[in-house]
């Protein structure tokens, strides 16, 4: 059994972390488990929801620090050796905010640990407003693929994975499959891939300032929250259809964002007041600071354009729309703040339309809307809180064996693996993505059979590097088309990018 030290002990983690691990120690694989948290963001003692009903966990305390120099202070790294060395640790999940990914995973890798690492790989302070921030997140993956691949060289069983859990998701399973079976018959790759995600975080005026879940204060936002998991599974989908003399090179991205400012001219202070009676007695903003306050805050939303090359030519155009200031189902002007992940009406609809060439259309949509508690609802239609549908064109009139559509649902999509059924639901993808690393760690599974090691996400954090480069060309006036090599990563240790073991489709 391994000793597992959790990094971040926030209501992601508590959400999706603690409950796997907890999960892990029921079945032997995981033994004792810790937390670490700086002070003022977590009780010595975190409580959370395990699959057996509530459990508690043991968190130790550490002083803020300045996230800017991606080392740890001599104090914090004194704290967590002994930490480590007393409780015999095995391997770190390190889940705190994105900035201070860098520092704790070097810090990892140099005691020999493994890291199951959340996204995104890193992300610097006010990167949508300045240039160099936004080309040091690209510099941060580079410096940490640096530091795995030394750290290998003394510690040849050490792992990086990251938490991506659409790579563990059944319906992208299923579209890589339809894509390299179309490319192996035509050499055709995807020459378009368009991918929506919004997931319904109405804030208040006054919340842009004081809720910092989520926030915008930082100089970031949607990009590097769920955006993350486009810039990484759209690259994962992609080299499913690269092809000899068709592997993509460079990438140009280009931005156009709303901020906090820009919402004002939405729905402004007089108009919550008109929708809210309460506001304007709690509010304590007048528009002008907020607009003034707000003004070098992050993204709220993101509409982001891409043009995929191989040695000059555009191989695949393709979009990636990310929308915080979607539809929600929040009606209450009071913020549920003890439930922040889902409970201020965060509603997820997401969709792809991927296209190679004249052979083939994929359409992937998850079109969700909370239960109203009645139990009335079929969880698994549009507007269920389980909706998930797959369909599938095919040229058939160009080879007469293929079938002109094909709809797969969410039965369809449940899939049989060697540790049983995988749902099409997220958090039973970001469950398997905890159990992989931990089979790992437990010599139950090659490296060669991981599906999201750091090696192969280069490319997100390309695409995350480029879409907040644009962002601050644009802020600062200048041109806004950002081009980046697009080239996986070169180093050695990386492992090819696969689909879990086992994945026959039950019917």
């Amino acid at each position: 059994m391994k000793n597992i030290l959790v990094i971040g002990v926030g209501p992601h983690a508590r959400r999706t972390h603690l409950p796997a691990l907890a999960a892990a120690q029921s079945s032997g694989l995981v033994g004792a488990v810790y937390g670490v948290d700086v002070i003022g963001a977590s009780d010595a003692m975190v409580a959370f929801e395990a699959d057996d009903g509530p459990r508690t966990l043991p968190v130790t305390l550490i002083e803020q620090f300045d996230a800017a120099p991606r080392v740890l202070p001599g104090t914090v790294r004194s704290t967590l050796d002994g930490l480590a060395h007393r409780q015999a640790i095995d391997a770190v999940v390190v889940a705190t905010e994105p900035s201070y990914h860098l520092a704790y995973t070097r810090w990892a890798l140099e005691r020999g640990l493994s890291v199951l690492l959340d996204k995104p790989l890193s992300v610097r302070a006010d990167c949508s407003t300045d240039t160099a921030r936004a080309a040091a997140i690209l510099d941060d993956t580079n410096e940490m693929l640096d530091c795995y691949r030394l750290a290998r060289a003394r510690h040849p069983q050490l792992l990086v994975a990251v938490q991506a859990q659409r790579r563990y998701h059944p319906a992208f399973w299923r579209i890589r499959e339809l894509i390299s079976d179309i490319a192996d018959a035509t050499s055709c790759p995807v020459t378009s891939i368009q991918s929506f995600h919004s997931d319904g975080q109405w804030r208040m005026p006054d919340e842009y300032v004081d809720l910092c879940y989520h926030g915008f204060e930082r100089g970031y936002g949607k990009a590097a929250h769920s955006g993350y998991h486009f810039f990484d599974i759209v690259p994962w989908l992609l080299s499913a259809g690269e092809r000899a003399g068709k592997e993509l090179d460079t990438v140009d991205v280009h931005a156009f964002v709303t901020r906090p400012a820009d919402l004002l001219g939405q729905l402004g202070v007089g108009d919550h007041e008109r929708l809210f009676p309460g506001f304007a007695a709690r509010n304590p903003y007048p528009e002008a600071d907020l607009r003034a306050i707000t003004h070098r805050f992050g993204e709220v939303d993101a509409f982001l354009s891409m043009a995929y090359k191989s040695a000059g030519q555009t191989m695949t155009l393709g979009s990636i729309n990310l929308v915080h200031n979607g539809f929600s189902q929040r009606g209450t002007l009071t913020a549920a703040r003890s439930r922040l992940y889902k409970g201020n009406g965060r509603v997820r609809h997401e969709n792809h339309i991927i296209e190679q060439g004249p052979f083939q259309a994929i359409h992937p949509n998850s079109l969700q809307a909370l239960s109203d508690g009645t139990g009335a609802d079929d969880p698994h239609v549009a507007g269920g809180d389980r909706h998930i549908e797959l369909h599938v064109f095919r040229n058939n009139r160009y080879r007469q064996g293929w079938k002109k559509h094909t709809r797969y649902t969410f039965t369809d999509l449940t899939t049989a693996t060697e540790a049983g059924p995988a749902l099409p639901t997220q958090e039973s993808s970001r469950r398997r993505a905890m159990q992989e690393f931990l089979d790992y760690l437990c010599g139950r599974r090659t490296r060669q059979e991981m599906t999201s090691e750091l090696t192969s996400h280069r490319r997100g954090s390309v695409l995350m590097a480029g879409a907040y480069l644009s962002m601050a060309r644009q802020f600062n006036g200048t041109h806004p088309v950002a081009t980046l090599d697009f080239r996986p990563s070169p180093h050695p240790a990386a492992a090819p990018v696969r689909c879990p073991a086992g994945t026959a489709a039950v019917r």
